[in-house]
């Protein structure tokens, strides 16, 4: 066996290319001095396969508490594959039968561990301070230059938009846009990928992967005549921004006019593809330049996570998204949710342009394509992953119209968390009323295979907050974060700029025919501001019982 000192400790276990078994003793330990010689035929029986190591804590304990754990047991058994310790074992656990068990399951895994970089990707982020227009598309110092003559070209080429009309709207300012039908971040594929919004910009193509540039701080937001009443709101300034992250951001509008008599769906698909495009544009002009800040996601299969950190919950994240049709829809891969069922998707794959919005829901719960890109869930438990949690993968949901969809969708939720060993879910929804049936069913379904399950949900609990929040319940659901009361009235002031129309309002989710006042003043719900209550978590609200 290998004597492990701090001079060798990471040529010997961290860099070694075969799995380490790591025996941690100290002199006058009997069960230390049973076990040594047995060992040692373990080594013999694993030559080239398995290294077996020991590390005298009584020589080196200051060492050991900062490399290894806190608290040592005699003796402790550290099985380590590329590295990373995978199981332990301690004081009376260990024996000659469970050692070598230990072993054949680190072989294992280090078989997967050689296939475990599943998905590679790096955000390269470039934080935007202002935008300007100019002769050439480009970024400096910070400053995204936009060649509005281009861009507007571009837009021009989907014969279905008859006009457009670019806009730039900043924080703090006396700036109201409506209706607004999506928002989009700024991206684009390096490598590893060809554009970006895999199967809508294209043919679909992996994403998840390869390096994707940002533009943070800026969003794009496309603006155009209602075709149906649950567009939004984005105040820049006043009481207004405070119910919205997109007031945080520049803001890059495009006010569209759709040829005469244009079908209300080939409407909004124009509207938000010249979205996508813009959106993709803009980022290309980060390609070749250094970035603000890298962001690098490493995803390993499934079959590895559900066996690494053993003391960790095994968590999940059940994303229902909505399925609608009637402009109530989200696309995956470019293709209608309607047409698939509950699956499985790395959660990389959500965040790096495989899901996007094409829905008009009521404005407050949607989640638009910027939602989608920056989920909060996902990157929340990424950062926990091999800390607090094991976060193993995020399940796909579309929420249909009939009840019968419902049932069987939700019932793939709980049946796919039990196969994958899950200890613990994260269950979103989007919209509201029926698609809180969903919510519920997902809830009984993953609670009733043991799964315990939190869930993210804003409210609909009238303007005084008494009535009842959703449309529907289950006793099973027992933790439930509030994002907000959609129906909570105010009065936001009048702005001295409109991008879009302000009459709107009337027809808006949340406004009505008396919300304009002669003032210029409007008098809504919060659910007319984009983002407002976003049950992703995506929002500055919340609520408390009291």
């Amino acid at each position: 066996m290998i004597v492990i000192t701090p001079d060798n400790f990471n040529k010997e276990v961290l860099e070694s290319k075969v799995p380490v078994v790591l025996d941690c003793w100290r002199p006058g330990c009997h069960i230390c001095e049973e076990l040594e010689p047995q060992v040692e035929e373990l080594n013999k029986e694993y030559a080239g396969k398995v290294k077996f190591a020991k590390l005298n804590v009584s020589d080196y304990r200051a060492f050991a508490l900062a490399n290894l754990e806190k608290k040592v047991m005699f003796p402790t058994y550290y099985f380590f594959v590329k590295g990373e310790i995978i199981d332990k074992l301690y004081g009376t656990e260990c024996s000659l039968s469970t050692i070598k068990a230990k072993v054949k399951k680190v072989l294992e895994l280090s078989e997967v561990k050689e296939v475990s970089k599943f998905l590679d990707l790096k955000f390269n982020y470039f934080y935007i301070k202002e935008v300007k227009f100019g002769s050439k598309t480009e970024i400096k110092d910070g400053v995204l230059f936009i060649n509005s003559e281009e861009l507007t070209s571009k837009i021009l080429e989907d014969p279905r938009i008859k006009t457009v009309v670019l806009d730039i709207a900043y924080p703090g300012e006396s700036v109201r846009i409506m209706p607004v039908k999506d928002v989009v971040e700024p991206r684009t594929k390096v490598n590893g990928g060809k554009g970006y919004f895999s199967g809508v910009l294209g043919e679909p193509q992996p994403v998840g992967e390869g390096i994707t540039n940002a533009l943070k701080g800026v969003g794009v937001v496309t603006v155009g005549k209602m075709v149906a009443f649950q567009e939004g709101i984005i105040d820049m300034s006043g009481p207004g921004a405070q119910y919205s992250i997109f007031s945080r951001n520049i803001n890059i509008c495009l006010v569209i006019e759709p040829v005469e008599k244009l079908e209300r769906y080939a409407h909004e698909e124009a509207l938000r593809l010249a979205g996508f495009k813009t959106a993709n544009y803009l980022a290309e002009a980060s390609v070749n330049l250094e970035p603000c800040e890298v962001k690098h996601y490493v995803r390993e299969p499934m079959v590895y996570l559900s066996q690494k950190y053993p003391d960790l919950p095994k968590v999940g994240y059940a994303k229902l998204i909505l399925a609608q049709g009637l402009l109530h829809d989200t696309y995956v891969y470019g293709l209608d949710a309607k047409k698939m069922i509950t699956t499985v998707m790395e959660p990389m794959e959500a965040v790096d342009g495989a899901i996007v919005s094409g829905n008009c829901v009521s404005a407050c719960d949607k989640s638009t394509t910027y939602h989608h890109q920056n989920d909060p869930v996902i990157f929340e438990l990424l950062e926990k992953h091999g800390k607090e949690v094991n976060f193993i993968t995020t399940i796909l949901a579309p929420e249909g119209v009939t009840l019968e969809i419902k049932k069987r969708s939700t019932y793939m939720v709980g049946k796919i968390a039990k196969s994958l060993g899950l200890d613990g879910a994260v269950v979103t929804q989007e919209g509201f009323g029926n698609p809180d049936t969903d919510l519920m069913l997902a809830c009984r379904n993953l609670e009733r295979n043991g799964i315990k399950t939190v869930l993210i949900t804003d409210e609909y609990a009238g303007r005084d907050g008494s009535s009842q929040s959703l449309a529907d319940a289950t006793p099973e659901a027992t933790a439930v974060v509030s994002s907000g009361n959609a129906n909570e009235l105010i009065t936001i002031p009048p702005m001295k700029k409109i991008i879009g129309n302000k009459e709107t309002v009337k027809v808006i989710a949340g406004g009505s025919d008396d919300s304009l006042n002669p003032d210029g003043s409007m008098t809504v719900e919060l659910q007319v501001f984009v983002g407002a209550t976003n049950q992703l978590g995506f929002t500055y609200l919340s609520a408390k019982t009291i």
